[in-house]
Parts: structure tokens; sequence; C-alpha cells
């Protein structure tokens, strides 16, 4: 007997849509590479880091779509969000505004 696995269009629709939005951000950025990082219920969220230092994060519906995702747009995916990955990520004054910049020193909201 054949091993036949069930294919799902609309999961398949889901990791289409995702590897073309990681594609276009590695596009814009000079290239990307990633992690993906179980959110719990919610899914799991790939954060993903440009060449120039830009970043930006999706959530896929599960980790094993995200995985998919990641693998079809080609992009290096790393286990962990460190090291010289994570000194890849460039900030401004917008990002120390929004992520609690006010408590460590960064420039107020006002």
């Amino acid at each position: 007997m054949a091993d036949t696995q069930q294919v799902d269009p609309k999961a398949e629709r889901k990791v289409a849509k995702l590897a073309k939005q990681i594609s276009a951000f590695s596009k814009a950025h000079g290239g990307a590479e990633g992690q993906v990082a179980y959110i719990g219920e919610r899914g799991a969220r790939i954060v993903l880091v440009g060449e120039d230092g830009g970043w930006g994060d999706l959530v896929a519906p599960s980790y094993e779509l995200a995985e998919k995702a990641v693998e079809k747009a080609g992009i290096t995916v790393h286990e962990d969000f460190d090291g010289e990955f994570a000194a890849k990520v460039k900030t401004g004054r917008y990002e120390w505004t929004r992520m609690a910049g006010i408590q460590v020193g960064g420039p107020s909201n006002t």
C-alpha cells in the first residue's frame, strides 16, 4: 500500500502566501534570515531580519506551516534569536519609543 498524505488546500495556500511575503521581504532588504518560534495556540512567529538590518515578523497558524513557508521561501533559518543573527537587527527612534524605551533611557513618547 502506498503512503498517501492528504494535502489540505487551505494550509497549502497559507504556506504559499507566507512564503511569498517572506520572499518579498527578502528582496526588499537585500536578503533575509529568519527564526521560527512557537507561540502557543496562536501558532508560530516567523521573525525576519534583512541583510540591511531591517526586520519584521509574520504569524503562521502552526509551527509546521511556518517551517514549510520558510523552507519554500529558501531563507536561512536559525534555531535561536541570539548572537550574530540578533546583532544584525537595526533599531531606531521608533523602536526605542514603542518598546519601553522610556524606561531604559530611550526617547520620550512626547
